[in-house]
């Protein structure tokens, strides 16, 4: 395994850290998951509260009880959630019980949006406020903060000399719309976490389209975006959602080989980058709180399907999931979609899902009806 230092923060951390967003139902299956990660040289492990149905902060208390590794532990709080300072504490003091553990290494402020949520953060009384005062008592090593804000706001969060480290979203296919980002945390020299490295899963899911980020012989398309994020400079740690020793072991690899793009694979991947790339949606299912009861995350990632090989590929698609029962004929269809802009507002990538769902009812309609 590779460590890189954590920003100014004394720590050294695995270049490979494990997201815990991705757990299977078997808890135990998923503690020993966690405990291999570990002994193949990851430290950083990152949680939240609701990831896996509220399910990880458990899955790692258990697997830290028998997890003799050094090891670091990184959780959330939202202010959508907690907006006071007292509720920041409940919130830590309920992540530290369900892992098991005197302290936080590094706690996010999560999911900052754009600077309007930045500024609730911020309140006096509030969110941030409640952090700083446990990190004084000694319950958190570390504040920093996660977000999905555009390169530029994320620049002006982190001139704020508020947070040790951010949390981004980067990867292959949209990283010269985060860059910015990336740049002002190396220029103030605090840590880098990157999620979302495969895209959501988008990238393994056609790893025929995506073959060409591959270098050496027998990498894998995940193997190669990992090791896309991990050789861009600034970078510290990139996070791999893991589900099974299988995949643990395939993503700790990349780590024994040179973390390192070519000039002439660098060139390649941005020739073939357009900016509808970095518009594919994730399946984060954030938008799935449709007044409509719209399956949304599975109509976009239809329409990715149309960005990525045409209109063809995307009516396949959708006939597939038809086919397995994951549409249902009585789902509502895009057609309902009464554009109150719910969906978009949640939305992390700032998709305008109103006018694909529009435009995934004319192709259906066109192609199917």
């Amino acid at each position: 395994m590779i460590y890189r230092p954590y920003g100014k923060t004394g720590k050294e951390v695995s270049v490979i850290g494990f997201g815990g967003m991705r757990f299977g139902k078997d808890e135990d299956y998923a503690a020993e998951v966690v405990r291999r990660a570990n002994e193949l040289g990851i430290n950083y492990f990152d949680t939240a509260p609701f990831y896996c149905n509220d399910r990880s902060q458990d899955i790692f208390g258990k697997a830290f009880k028998k997890m003799p590794g050094q090891f670091y532990v990184s959780t959330k709080s939202s202010v959508n959630k907690e907006d006071t300072a007292d509720k920041v504490r409940w919130r830590i003091e309920d992540s530290l019980m369900k892992m098991g553990l005197e302290k936080i290494n590094f706690f996010h402020m999560w999911c900052i949006m754009d600077l309007n949520h930045y500024e609730r953060v911020m309140t006096p009384g509030g969110a941030y406020e409640g952090a700083l005062k446990a990190k004084e008592e000694g319950l958190i090593d570390h504040l920093v903060f996660s977000t999905h804000c555009k390169g530029e706001d994320i620049e002006k969060i982190i001139n704020d000399d508020v947070f040790e480290g951010v949390l981004l979203g980067y990867n292959v296919i949209n990283h010269p719309y985060r860059q910015r980002g990336v740049d002002a945390a190396l220029k103030k020299g605090i840590g880098v976490v990157t999620m979302n490295p495969l895209g959501g899963g988008l990238i393994p899911q056609h790893k025929d389209y995506f073959s060409f980020l591959t270098e050496r012989e027998g990498e894998t398309v995940s193997q190669a975006a990992l090791r896309f994020n991990a050789a861009q400079e600034g970078i510290t740690v990139v996070l791999a959602g893991m589900s099974s020793i299988e995949e643990v072991e395939e993503n700790v690899e990349v780590a024994n080989h040179p973390i390192t793009v070519s000039k002439e694979k660098y060139y390649e991947i941005n020739s073939r980058l357009g900016e509808e790339m970095n518009s594919l949606c994730t399946t984060c299912g954030y938008c799935l709180k449709c007044p409509q009861k719209i399956m949304i995350h599975h109509y976009l990632e239809a329409y990715n399907l149309a960005i990525l090989d045409g209109e063809e590929a995307m009516v396949r698609h959708l006939n597939w999931l038809k086919e397995i029962g994951t549409i249902k004929d009585t789902n509502p269809l895009p057609s309902e979609c009464i554009a109150c802009g719910a969906c978009e507002t949640l939305c992390t990538q700032k998709l305008p899902i109103i006018e694909r769902l529009k435009a995934v009812d004319d192709i259906m309609n066109k192609k199917i009806g």
